[in-house]
């Protein structure tokens, strides 16, 4: 099974191109953070190569722009090619199927007028407007007194 899903944000704008036969197709960069930090206290991100086509590559181009959050869910496809050099180049990059936006335009706007906090990690309401999590803090605090959890009542 080869199926990828992936949520990060756009490290540029989208570029929108067409075949010679006149299909659309948008190439874009995913950030996508890591799980934990590195040696040195810091995230890391990984950068994903995203190849979009047809219709949804002309909206990816049209509504999306560097910073937007998205989520990709496609395949993972790997090629090769000769550069004009005669040199072998390879290419490992998601063919997305689906591209959803994460955040509305107010959203953006208001992100772009504060300060964003590199420790928050941003989540869409159902109202979408953006939230900010402490990642630090207990999301079950306000639940009370901590569960006790017998090992008869693990599934494994």
């Amino acid at each position: 099974m080869n199926r990828v899903i992936l949520i990060g944000r756009l490290t540029r704008d989208p570029e929108l191109r067409h075949t010679p036969s006149g299909t659309p197709t948008c190439n874009l960069t995913v950030a996508v953070d890591r799980i934990g930090l590195d040696q040195n206290g810091q995230r890391q991100a990984d950068f994903v190569p995203v190849v979009t086509w047809n219709k949804q590559a002309e909206n990816v181009s049209k509504y999306l722009t560097k910073g937007r959050l998205v989520a990709v869910e496609g395949r993972i496809q790997t090629r090769n090619y000769d550069d004009k050099d005669g040199k072998r180049v390879y290419v490992t990059e998601v063919v997305a199927s689906n591209v959803q936006f994460l955040e509305s335009k107010s959203a953006i706007s208001n992100s772009q007028n504060s300060n964003y906090n590199q420790q928050a990690a941003p989540s869409v309401a159902e109202n979408n407007d953006i939230d900010t999590v402490d990642l630090d803090e207990d999301p079950f605090a306000s639940f009370g007194d901590s569960i006790t959890v017998s090992d008869n009542d693990l599934p494994f």
